[in-house]
């Protein structure tokens, strides 16, 4: 009986019966076994063997490197920002201690939720928020962002009650940028603020470590590397929570160096005064070095909004202020010059030889090219008649300068007012200054596409038509025909290369005859600016800038016209005569005359930075018509 008959069959079956050894099958399975389990215990201790001789020996450095960092850490130290003076010493731009509270990325478990937390706590609105997370995006994971300084001693309490859900949340102390003198220095100091996106991206990260502010605007702008520092550190023991134990090593930071300006704080002040309730600007200038003593454009505004990030609202209503406060008047800004330019054209025309000083012009009450009817009127509505070089500046006779600069031509008018220095940037030591403009044959062949037609060079020797300057320009011009032709260029900060080539005329007795006219514009009984003479000597030029053009058979009313609508009123003018000490170029927006509006704020000027005390108060008087 097989085996497979005897499975159907109800009888046992037995191995041996048909010849198959049991127990020796059950021993090979066995050793088999113990021989498979030997081997796989031997392979994974020889794993581990090997495993912990890679870790213990060939990684030992670097695990040796993390398990230290587990244990310390390193806290950057950043440094403290230079502060900026004044000439006498007065701080205009100064760090005061405050605290922060500040969130780095690698150490926080949960961003979006510590953030959220944060937001209410701090009571931080959306814009805020916006910002801190494109900073945390674009920033190093390892680098602090800040979310709020100045913290109120509640606020500080919210936030260390709430660590335990804030990892990598801290509060530092630090030192906060603040500017005394708020509105009247705005423009020139500038401010420093949050470090943007934009920031960012141009920044070496290692230079600022640590800080969360940087120059946005003016002398925090332009000498921001000098300002700013280099960051130090720490190294610190930690516990297991992350709390220091021991401070093992510091590396100090190297502070950011101080800056002296050359501006005076209390002149600043006095000639913010003088502008009152105009908009406008002024600049003063020391003509034997190119030092800027004041620099004020109005209105103004208050940098200390800007230095934590100024809120939306805010910063709107600057934005939409019709009178532009975020504006520089002073070197950004440009506007024709007016009459101001007659000096430096009557230098043009000495030089060129078509100008005799001592020669009689008839100044008749309007001057015509050759073959055209249109008059181009003189504000003296009969006319000035016979007038010399001398009479031509003192009374600032239009007809006089039309002619002159008709028998110049552009060609010859642009080449020497760009040699003067005019339609260029004088290269002041702050960002954002204008080049002004210069009108010529090519320029408006580029811009225009269009050719040069004789009447717009008859306008450009009044200082109207394309002609624009800035008031820096005009300063630094006016410091230039103080001193015969010594030119300086303006700064704020000094260095070492301030010199620029002299003007050199064919005859120094040019820069006489000149000056001479401006002198008798505030000394002589015809002069425009006569109302403001003093007991010093002073030398200028009366101007205005015309903000429309008046119809040809129609005469210029003040009266009939909004304010928007009136002429802007200038001055320029240095003092002493003999020995000049200050240059001040000055404008009053839709101020009308210079004689009423802008000389006698000079003069107050004037008077305070020679140290003179006027028996009477010098007055403002609008007036409709001249320079």
């Amino acid at each position: 009986m097989s085996i497979r008959d005897a499975w159907r069959s109800s009888e046992p079956v037995r191995l041996e019966d048909h010849g198959v050894d049991t127990r020796h099958q059950a021993r090979q399975i066995f050793r088999r076994r113990i021989l498979l389990a030997a081997f796989i215990a031997l392979s994974v201790f020889a794993i581990l063997i090997w495993r912990a001789a890679f870790l213990q020996v060939d990684r030992h450095a670097h695990f040796s490197e993390l398990a230290e960092s587990n244990r310390t850490r390193t806290l950057v130290i950043p440094p403290e920002r230079g502060r900026i003076f004044d000439d006498a010493g007065r701080v205009v731009a100064d760090n005061i201690a405050t605290f922060q509270v500040q969130i780095t990325r690698e150490d926080a478990t949960n961003l979006k939720q510590e953030l959220s937390i944060l937001q209410e706590a701090l009571n931080l609105d959306d814009d805020t928020m916006s910002d801190l997370r494109e900073r945390l995006r674009f920033g190093r994971s390892f680098d602090p962002m800040l979310v709020k300084s100045d913290l109120t001693p509640f606020e500080m309490a919210k936030i260390a009650q709430l660590q335990p859900w804030l990892p990598g949340v801290e509060i530092q102390s630090s030192l906060k940028r603040v500017y005394p003198y708020r509105q009247l220095l705005a423009h020139v100091v500038g401010y420093v603020g949050r470090i943007n996106v934009a920031d960012l991206k141009r920044i070496n990260p290692d230079v600022y470590q640590g800080t969360q502010y940087i120059g946005k605007s003016g002398i925090e702008r332009q000498y921001e590397e000098v300002l700013h520092g280099t960051p130090g550190h720490k190294e610190v023991e930690v516990d297991a929570l992350g709390r220091v134990v021991k401070v093992l090593k510091i590396v100090r930071p190297i502070p950011g160096k101080d800056i002296h300006l050359s501006l005076d704080v209390p002149l600043q002040g006095i000639a913010a005064a003088a502008l009152g309730a105009f908009s406008g600007a002024v600049v003063v200038e020391d003509p034997r070095t190119g030092a800027i003593k004041a620099m004020v454009s109005r209105p103004s505004f208050d940098p200390n909004l800007f230095v934590d990030g100024i809120s939306q609202k805010n910063y709107k209503a600057l934005l939409d202020d019709p009178e532009r406060p975020l504006f520089d008047r002073a070197m950004t800004a440009t506007y024709p010059p007016g009459s101001t330019i007659k000096p430096v054209m009557a230098l043009a025309g000495l030089q060129a030889g078509i100008v005799d000083p001592n020669k009689k012009f008839f100044a008749g009450p309007y001057f015509q090219i050759p073959g055209d009817e249109h008059h181009y009127r003189d504000w003296q509505r009969w006319g000035h008649g016979w007038v010399t070089l001398d009479d031509a500046i003192t009374q600032s006779c239009d007809v006089y300068f039309y002619d002159l600069a008709f028998r110049l031509g552009i060609d010859r008018l642009h080449q020497f007012l760009t040699e003067f220095g005019l339609g260029a940037k004088t290269g002041i030591d702050l960002p954002g200054e204008s080049s002004g403009l210069v009108p010529s044959r090519e320029w408006k062949r580029k811009t225009k596409n269009q050719a040069w037609y004789p009447g717009e060079t008859v306008i450009a020797g009044i200082g109207q038509g394309y002609m624009l300057t800035t008031i820096l320009q005009l300063a630094q011009t006016t410091s230039t025909l103080a001193e015969s032709g010594k030119r300086f260029r303006p700064w704020l900060v000094k260095t070492n290369e301030l010199a620029e080539p002299s003007i050199v005329m064919n005859h120094e007795s040019y820069w006489t005859d000149v000056r001479h006219g401006m002198f008798d514009v505030v000394n002589s009984p015809k002069g425009t600016a006569r109302r403001i003479a003093a007991p010093y000597l002073i030398a200028g030029k009366t101007g205005t800038a015309q903000v429309f053009t008046v119809a040809q058979n129609a005469r210029y009313n003040a009266k009939a016209l909004a304010q928007k609508l009136h002429d802007h009123a200038l001055f320029i003018g240095f003092a002493p005569y003999d020995n000049p000490r200050i240059a001040v170029a000055i404008i009053a927006e839709h101020g009308g005359s210079g004689a009423g509006t802008t000389a006698p704020m000079a003069r107050k000027i004037m008077d305070y930075a020679l140290g003179y005390q006027a028996k009477a108060p010098v007055k403002i008087e609008l007036t409709n018509h001249g320079d």
